[in-house]
């Protein structure tokens, strides 16, 4: 059986972030402030169908409604030149640590030098939102340059777990 490592990374203050530049004026950022369940599952899909993400592939509709209408949870969506580049999860807990629950490209945008900028975006909203904490959790099946993006933005390093995956 192939073993799974996680890590998990925080941040415990914004002076830490080492932000990313973007150079691309029509690389976009925005929040779906419209709740729509079926845009958090055709993102979920759309970034984590080539890394094997299938907790959430079982889900139904109600499911997903009440996952997408969680007001502790944010959604954002990158575009490059109005193609969808990829998108990030905030999810804030009670004691306003906030996790960056899901993140990505999708995979035409995979190596265009957008996951730095994408993941300063994430950083700096998640501090706005009155955090105490950031923080996330990346595994070996996630794309192998997701853990080098996490550390060049200034998280650290806090557990790792292994387990073995059928």
């Amino acid at each position: 059986m192939p073993e799974v490592i996680t890590t998990y990374l925080q941040m415990s203050a914004l002076k830490e972030l080492v932000p990313a530049p973007m150079n691309d004026p029509d690389f976009i950022v925005r929040e779906a402030v419209e709740r729509d369940w079926r845009l958090n599952r055709a993102l979920y899909l759309l970034v984590g169908e080539q890394w094997g993400w299938i907790d959430k592939l079982g889900w139904s509709d109600l499911d997903w409604e009440r996952y997408a209408a969680d007001e502790q949870r944010r959604t954002f969506v990158a575009s490059l030149r109005g193609a969808t580049a990829g998108y990030y999860e905030l999810r804030r807990d009670d004691a306003q640590a906030v996790e960056v629950a899901y993140f990505g490209l999708a995979p035409d945008f995979i190596g265009r030098g957008l996951g730095g900028a994408l993941l300063t975006d994430a950083l700096k909203r998640a501090w706005s939102w009155d955090a105490q904490r950031v923080w996330l959790h990346t595994c070996t099946l996630d794309d192998p340059a997701a853990l080098k993006n996490y550390l060049a933005r200034g998280m650290r390093v806090y557990d790792r777990k292994t387990r073995q995956v059928d």
